[in-house]
């Protein structure tokens, strides 16, 4: 019988020795890729784990050097404790960073910050100054930023003119005794491209107020409202009126990105001219019976 010779086959059978590579080594890869994707997840997690940390429990101290920036030193939160989250601070008035006055209000202001919807919600309490509890909701954006002021009824806050002082010139001149309120029916401020737009108003009252620099005993009651609306440019705008007294404030103005332009006059009646004489020299230039406040 005569034997055909076998066939082979075309398929070339797979053999890990024809390569080199045995079944271990594809098994040790494999440990290894695994092991380097723990590897990443983890290092991923440390990192989220220390920046929520850090987030949670950033100290207090860090809104206090925001507040500092922000005001030009002029408004600081000086023994800071907490977090930003939760916090408490003493509020001292300066005139800026190379000003030696200082006034520092009674007690101690404390907030705390939470979310509402897309915004942060800053709840603050101070029981000498504010009125109950100040809401106040902060939404940010992409390049820019919007505040809404939660008003109390009545007035937001109130403190004595005497810390004022602290400010520097030209507060620590005159002197003031009396109160200053800040009151609203509502305001929203919002911060776009490096400048402030207004939607609403913000009244700040110096009620009763005194000067060292008068003989009278009150000079009498001012208002200066800030305001703007929305559908225009909201630039805000000031307006300084009297509500009462011996001394007759008046003027209005702007706040620009390049500062605040404002003017406006003070005067006195004939008969109390003599004892709001100096101060009528230190508001303003004096023109005749008038002292012409001019600021920017």
């Amino acid at each position: 019988m005569i034997r055909l010779p076998r066939r082979r086959s075309s398929q070339r059978q797979w053999s890990p020795t024809l390569t080199g590579w045995g079944e271990s080594t594809y098994a040790e890869q494999a440990w290894t890729a695994a092991r380097n994707a723990a590897s990443r997840w983890a290092i991923a997690g440390a990192v989220l784990g220390i920046v929520a940390g850090i987030i949670a429990f950033a100290p207090a101290a860090w809104l206090a050097r925001s507040v500092a920036s922000a005001t030009g030193d002029r408004v600081l939160l000086a023994d800071a404790r907490g977090t930003i989250w939760n916090g408490s601070a003493a509020v001292v008035l300066t005139g800026g960073p190379e000003s030696r006055d200082a006034s520092v209000l009674p007690g101690r202001l404390q907030w705390s910050v939470g979310l509402r919807g897309l915004a942060f919600e800053i709840r603050a309490q101070h029981a000498c100054c504010l009125n109950g509890t100040v809401a106040m909701l902060v939404k940010p954006g992409l390049g820019r930023m919007q505040a809404e002021l939660v008003s109390p009824p009545d007035w937001v806050g109130q403190w004595p003119g005497a810390l004022l002082s602290g400010l520097g010139t030209p507060w620590n001149t005159l002197q003031l005794g009396g109160a200053v309120r800040l009151s609203t029916p509502g305001v929203r401020l919002d911060w776009v491209q490096g400048r402030w737009r207004i939607d609403g108003e913000l009244n700040l009252e110096l009620l009763d107020a005194s000067s060292r620099l008068s003989t009278l005993d009150t000079l009498g009651s001012y208002r200066l409202t800030i305001s703007g609306n929305a559908s225009s440019n909201g630039t805000p705008e000031l307006s300084l009126e009297t509500l009462d007294g011996a001394l007759q404030l008046s003027g209005s103005g702007t706040v620009t990105p390049g500062g605040v332009r404002f003017r406006g006059e003070a005067s006195a009646s004939a008969d109390d001219e003599a004892a709001l004489n100096n101060l009528l020299n230190i508001i303003g230039r004096r023109n005749g019976a008038r002292s012409i406040i001019s600021i920017g």
